[in-house]
């Protein structure tokens, strides 16, 4: 069993820690609301710390789960980071979902000091996270890969390396240029059976064993047609993740119309107060139209 510390106790880092305490590993935990730690450290024993580096001083691997690319640098490098307490030969594995570009240089700084680095978004969201059955991108050394990956494994169904450093971030990108169509396309399906006096659940059961299945379809129907939308990743977070997207687009000359398109869909359910409902309330837009 391996020392680990854990990064970031959101929605997804909390049960995802767990599963690695029920593996039998040490787990240290750290979490900006600390409170929260020692809520995590009631349930599944282990240790929290205060700060990145006081959590991760002497862990094999350190794993991480926050916001943004600001929030990365800051439990990295930041003061108190924890690569000024890491040992030699330990590796990072970081779950966020941010851009290639900080990933690249985080990647440097940990080469730098003698540590791997593992980029590893995961997609799958919060019930993924609880039953354990994420799908993990990685980018990285292989050997760093190779060494994370049985660690990796107590919250993955899926666990990929697709190529060298930030190569687990641009496939999340693909993911998330891939949804936001998807999630669009049911949304206007479902708005238009409702126009048309239709039965959505009747609908969706008939299409959905056809070529129009999907993932979304057969887990966001029914709340969609509820007019429920707590039940996955919020709105902001999915407009922090296209703004990501488009970016790297601009720098690598892909064309995203679509992309563009639908994060401008999700700016103005923002405005309709929606910044915290998950990415199927594109169909409350519709709805919200007329």
């Amino acid at each position: 069993m391996a020392k680990i510390t854990f990064l970031g106790l959101g929605v997804m880092g909390y049960p995802m820690a767990g599963h690695l305490a029920a593996k039998g590993h040490e787990v240290t935990v750290y979490n900006r609301t600390f409170a929260k730690a020692e809520k995590w450290v009631s349930e599944h024993g282990g240790a929290c710390a205060k700060t990145p580096a006081e959590a991760s001083e002497g862990a094999d691997f350190v794993m991480s789960c926050v916001g943004n690319d600001d929030d990365l640098r800051s439990v990295c490098t930041g003061e108190n980071g924890a690569f000024s307490t890491m040992k030699k030969g330990a590796i990072f594995v970081d779950h966020t979902t941010v851009s290639a570009a900080v990933t690249r240089e985080l990647y440097a700084v940990a080469k730098d000091a003698g540590l791997g680095f593992v980029d590893a978004p995961v997609s799958g969201g919060q019930a993924g996270a609880e039953n354990g059955v994420l799908s993990v991108m990685c980018g990285g050394d292989q050997a760093d890969f190779d060494a994370a990956e049985p660690m990796i494994a107590a919250y993955a169904k899926v666990c990929r390396r697709l190529g060298e450093n930030g190569a687990g971030q641009l496939t999340k990108m693909v993911n998330q240029i891939c949804i936001a169509g998807l999630v669009q396309g049911l949304s206007e399906g479902l708005h238009f059976a409702e126009k048309a006096g239709l039965d959505g659940e009747a609908v969706i059961e008939t299409i959905s064993a056809g070529a129009a299945g999907s993932w979304q379809m057969e887990n966001r129907y029914k709340t969609m047609l509820a007019d429920e939308f707590d039940h996955g990743f919020a709105v902001d977070w999915m407009r922090k993740d296209l703004g990501i997207c488009l970016k790297t687009a601009d720098e690598n000359g892909a064309s995203l119309p679509v992309t563009a398109l639908v994060d401008q869909f999700y700016k103005d359910v923002q405005k309709i107060g929606g910044n915290r409902w998950d990415t199927s309330s594109l169909i409350k837009r519709l709805r919200h139209m007329g």
